[in-house]
């Protein structure tokens, strides 16, 4: 496993996050399969892993609990680092929440923690809450090693918020496509003109990057036949400086052998391999039409209880491959159906890419309408 220095210690090139853990077949987000996951953690850390990312609210809010008895219960602690999150639309109060995470991560300190998802809409609001002086005094305490920010802002907005006091590390979603097409190379280049280590997420954009189409992925096989599509994704990140961990959300034990066997050397892209999955990304940006990382942000508060994800997911497959795809609608994980959708708009309001939900619910109802 190659290593990143980062002030006084060396993280793990590759972070595990735990936002996509395997669950109990049959059940929901929050049931975690903790034997299968405690397989994962047990291999992550036999070869050199020592960055575990989750948050307050992943998995239904389990994600820390798992984290307790998968990694802090069996492993000494200085043995690994973990980065947890403050969300303030999940529980404005910063000082309960941060108490209850310590509670349930079985910890008496947190290494690495985050403001979590920074907004145009959010950043204010995180300055003005009281919750940024107070992980400060958390810091001084020795509660809290290193203080910093995940962000799904606006390349402005993040600059004011990364100027707003010296943050440790921020954590941005990076990857190839967004770097094209989005906005992640401006992001890029703002934390590295402050010099803010970067933390990496959505790397390969919750899966969409692991997967592209039959074209485009033959395109790849044809030079590197031996690599998969995914490593692609994670060797372009290796050609960026200021990077100290890449974030991947490993539900299975083959991607975590894919992602060891990537980060077992430095090798990044060469200029031509760079420029060949650039023209590939071209290419594939024409099926993208849904820039849905599965964050599943939007779900909590759906009344009709759809896995908008997943649903989102399919839409992709139709839009890519055609009608056919709708027929598996019905055989997907999600109680509610794109035909209950109320379009209250819960949902949109959480989501970090700003995906028109409702709208595309509205479509897919109507395609699907018997």
């Amino acid at each position: 496993m190659i290593t990143r220095d980062f002030q006084n210690i060396k993280l793990s090139a590759l972070g595990m996050g735990n936002m996509r853990l395997p669950v109990v077949h049959g059940g929901s987000d929050g049931d975690i399969d903790l034997a299968r996951g405690m397989e994962i953690i047990d291999r992550a850390m036999a070869e050199g892993v020592n960055y575990y990312d989750t948050a307050y609210i992943y998995h239904g809010g389990r994600s820390e609990g798992f984290l307790k008895e998968a990694l802090v219960k069996r492993y000494p602690r200085e043995s690994f680092y973990i980065a947890d999150k403050f969300f303030i639309h999940a529980n404005s109060d910063y000082k309960a929440v941060f108490e209850e995470q310590l509670e349930r991560l079985g910890v008496d300190h947190i290494d690495f923690y985050l403001i979590h998802s920074v907004t145009d809409n959010t950043a204010e609001t995180y300055i003005n809450s009281g919750c940024i002086e107070y992980f400060e005094e958390q810091k001084r305490l020795g509660r809290i090693k290193f203080l910093g920010f995940s962000s799904h802002s606006s390349p402005r907005t993040l600059k004011e918020f990364a100027e707003y006091r010296d943050w440790d590390f921020a954590q941005i979603q990076l990857n190839y496509y967004d770097s094209l097409f989005g906005s992640a190379k401006a992001e890029y280049e703002v934390l590295c003109e402050k010099n803010i280590p970067i933390i990496v997420m959505e790397p390969v954009r919750g899966g969409r990057l692991a997967a592209l189409t039959p074209e485009t992925e033959a395109m790849l096989k044809d030079v590197h036949p031996d690599w998969s599509v995914a490593s692609w994704a994670f060797r372009w990140l290796k050609r960026l400086e200021g990077i100290k961990v890449i974030l991947s959300g490993m539900s299975d034990n083959a991607q975590m052998a894919d992602n060891l066997n990537t980060f077992s050397d430095d090798y990044a892209l060469s200029d031509n391999e760079e420029k060949l999955l650039f023209d590939v990304c071209n290419t594939f940006s024409k099926a993208i039409k849904v820039p849905c990382t599965s964050c599943r942000y939007c779900c909590g508060g759906c009344p009709a209880e759809i896995n908008i994800p997943v649903v989102l997911g399919l839409y992709n497959r139709y839009k890519i491959d055609g009608p056919w795809a709708l027929e598996d609608l019905d055989k997907l994980d999600s109680k509610g159906k794109p035909s209950d959708c109320i379009g209250c708009g819960a949902c949109e309001g959480h989501c970090p890419q700003g995906i028109e939900i409702s709208k595309i619910m509205q479509e897919l109802a109507e395609k699907t309408a018997k």
